[in-house]
């Protein structure tokens, strides 16, 4: 039997969740995935064995803003 792979249609903004990315992957095979902060904590440990380098800017979320500091 033979299997036939059909080409996948191209992915559109449809295709994320929706949220911000916050998680930057640059993988050892080259390219890199973005993710929000959710499914970069979720995918974490696999993404790991794949990664070259993981930017991890998730402490963005929790913050306090400059303008809030001087108060």
């Amino acid at each position: 039997m033979t299997t036939v792979l059909t080409p996948a249609s191209p992915m559109t903004a449809a295709d994320r969740c929706g949220a911000q990315a916050y998680v930057r992957v640059v993988l050892l095979s080259g390219g890199e995935l973005l993710f929000c902060a959710h499914h970069g904590r979720k995918f974490e440990p696999e993404l790991k064995k794949i990664a070259a380098e993981i930017q991890d800017e998730t402490e963005r979320l929790t913050a306090v803003p400059a303008s809030e500091e001087e108060r």
